[in-house]
C-alpha cells in the first residue's frame, strides 16, 4: 500500500488549512498513536459504512478498533454507569441524544477542524456533539414477500403485510420512524397521537411485527416491510440483493434528522477518539459515510465521486420530507415515547 509521508487529515480538509502541520493535529495524533486502539459502541461496521473509517484509522494511525451494537438510549447509559471503569470511548446516537448526553454529564467536548463547515443547528456550542450524516425515514420492502409495495404511511393501513419498525423508545431509528409517521398524518414533535394510532392500527389486526428491520432478519425473509433510515435500508438492500427489496421515502411525509458522535466524558482511549471524530469530519470520512448511503453534514463542500452520487434515491423522493422544527418539544416527546408505545400500541399484541 501506498505510503503517506504526510497526515492523511491534511490531504482530505480541505486546501490551505495545511492541519498536519499544526501543533495541536500533529499532537493529537501522537497522542493517539500511543493509545492504539478505540472501542466505540452503537457504531458497526454495516451501519453508514463505518467499516471503512476503522479501516483508515488502522491503516493510516494504527488504531485497533472493536465496536459493540447498541441504542443510543444504551449507549448512554452505559457511559453513565461505568464511568472510570469506561469500556467505551466514543458511541453514535441519535440527534435527540446528544443533549442527554450533556446533561447527564457522560460526554466530553471536541471541535474537529472543520468546525465552520458544519451548520449552527447541527452542533453544540461547546462541542459536546455535531451531526456527521443526516438520514430520512424510508420503507425497505421485500418484493418476493409483498406484491403491493406501499408508497406512504396511507398504504400501511390497507396492506396485508406485516410491518417491522424497531425498538421503539430505545433506538433513535425506530423513534424517529414514529416522528415520521406523526408528520405524515397530522401530528408534529409535540404531539404523537395520529403516529402511534396508526402503530396501534396495525397491532390490532396483528401486523406490526417484532422482527427488527435489520441487515440479518432481511436476508432472512423475517421482515416483510421495515422502517429505517434510507442510508440503512439503501445499504441493506446492496448487501443482501438488489433486486429482492425495494426502498422508497413515503410520499405523504417523512423526518430527516441525523446522528452524531459522543466521546465519553471516561475514555480510556480519549485522543484516539477525537482523532476518530477529526477523521469523520474531513472530506474521507465524510465520503466514507456517503458510501454508506448517508448524507454527510458537510456536503456542499464535498465532491463525491460518480460511483458514491449514484447510490442515492432521487431526490424528487425526499419532496415530503422535513427536519425537526422543535427540537426541545421532541426531546420531551422522545422521553414519553417509551410507556406511550407500551400503552397505546404494544397492548394490542397481547
Amino acid at each position: 500500500m501506498k505510503r503517506f509521508t504526510l497526515s492523511l487529515l491534511a490531504l482530505t480538509l480541505a486546501a490551505g488549512q495545511a492541519l498536519a502541520n499544526t501543533p495541536n493535529i500533529t499532537a493529537l495524533e501522537k497522542a493517539a498513536r500511543a493509545e492504539g486502539q478505540l472501542a466505540s459502541v452503537g457504531m458497526p461496521d454495516s451501519w453508514a459504512n463505518w467499516k471503512d473509517t476503522w479501516r483508515d484509522l488502522k491503516t493510516h494511525y494504527g488504531l485497533a478498533h472493536m465496536d459493540t451494537d447498541m441504542s443510543s438510549a444504551q449507549e448512554i447509559a452505559k457511559f453513565a454507569a461505568e464511568k472510570e471503569q469506561a469500556t467505551a470511548d466514543i458511541g453514535d446516537v441519535g440527534e435527540a441524544f446528544g443533549p442527554i448526553a450533556v446533561q447527564q454529564g457522560v460526554s466530553q467536548p471536541y471541535k474537529p477542524s472543520t468546525w465552520e463547515d458544519i451548520p449552527t443547528w447541527a452542533k453544540d456550542q461547546d462541542g459536546h456533539w455535531a451531526l456527521a450524516y443526516t438520514g430520512t425515514i424510508a420503507f425497505i420492502v421485500n418484493k418476493q414477500l409483498v406484491k403491493d409495495a406501499p408508497s406512504s404511511w396511507a398504504d400501511l393501513r390497507s396492506g396485508s403485510y406485516k410491518v417491522s419498525v424497531g425498538e421503539v423508545g430505545v433506538a433513535s431509528q425506530a423513534n424517529n420512524a414514529v416522528l415520521a409517521a406523526a408528520f405524515a398524518t397530522g401530528g408534529n414533535e409535540q404531539d404523537l397521537s395520529p403516529a402511534l394510532d396508526l402503530f396501534a392500527e396495525l397491532a390490532k389486526q396483528k401486523r406490526l411485527s417484532l422482527n427488527n428491520p435489520v441487515v440479518a432478519n432481511l436476508e432472512k425473509g423475517e421482515v416483510e416491510v421495515g422502517i429505517l433510515w434510507d442510508f440503512n435500508a439503501l445499504g441493506y438492500r446492496d448487501q443482501i440483493d438488489r433486486e429482492r427489496f425495494a426502498v422508497v421515502i413515503p410520499s405523504d411525509g417523512s423526518v430527516t434528522s441525523g446522528y452524531t458522535t459522543i466521546i465519553n466524558k471516561y475514555a480510556k482511549n480519549p485522543n484516539a477518539a477525537k482523532l476518530a471524530r477529526e477523521y469523520i469530519f474531513s472530506d474521507a470520512g465524510q465520503i466514507n459515510l456517503a458510501r454508506g448511503y448517508a448524507r454527510p453534514i458537510r456536503a456542499e463542500k464535498l465532491s463525491l465521486p460518480d460511483d458514491v452520487a449514484a447510490k442515492l434515491l432521487p431526490a424528487a423522493q425526499y419532496a415530503k420530507a422535513r427536519p425537526i422544527a422543535d427540537g426541545k418539544a421532541w426531546e420531551a416527546s422522545a422521553k414519553q415515547l417509551p410507556r406511550q408505545w407500551q400503552e397505546r400500541v404494544v397492548i394490542h399484541l397481547q
